[in-house]
C-alpha cells in the first residue's frame, strides 16, 4: 500500500490553501490548461469563468465573469475570457468551470490563475 499524504491547509497560511483537485498537483502549464478546456468542450459542457478575492475563496460565492459561455466550442475564445478576467481582476483567483447539463452540476472546476502572493 502506498503512503497517503496529508496536505495540511490553514486559513492563516495562504500558501497552504488548496482549490479543487488540480491544486494538489504541480501548477498546470498553459498547454495543460488548454487540454482541460479541450476536454470540457469535447464533453459538451458549458464553460464559465469565476473569480474572487483570496480571502473570500472559502466562505463566499465566487463572482461570475460575464454569463456562462453556453455552447461555446472555441478553445481560444474560452482561454481569452479567462485571461481577460485575470487582467481585469489581477488580485483575484480565477477559475474555469465546465457545467454538465445532463448531470446538472459542475463537471470540472479548476483555478487557472492564482492571486499573487497567495501560494
Amino acid at each position: 500500500m502506498t503512503d497517503i499524504r496529508d496536505y495540511r491547509s490553514s486559513l492563516v497560511d495562504p500558501a497552504s490553501r488548496r482549490f479543487e483537485t488540480f491544486s494538489y498537483l504541480p501548477p498546470m502549464s498553459d498547454a495543460a490548461i488548454r487540454k482541460q478546456v479541450e476536454y470540457i468542450v469535447s464533453r459538451g459542457w458549458n464553460p464559465a469563468i469565476e473569480h474572487t478575492e483570496p480571502e473570500n475563496a472559502f466562505d463566499h460565492y465566487w463572482y461570475m465573469w460575464k454569463l456562462p459561455m453556453f455552447g461555446e466550442t472555441d478553445v481560444d475564445a474560452i482561454l481569452s475570457e479567462a485571461e481577460a478576467c485575470h487582467k481585469a481582476h489581477p488580485g483575484n483567483h480565477v477559475r474555469l468551470i465546465g457545467y454538465d447539463n445532463y448531470a446538472q452540476s459542475q463537471g470540472a472546476a479548476m483555478v487557472v490563475f492564482r492571486a499573487p502572493d497567495h501560494g
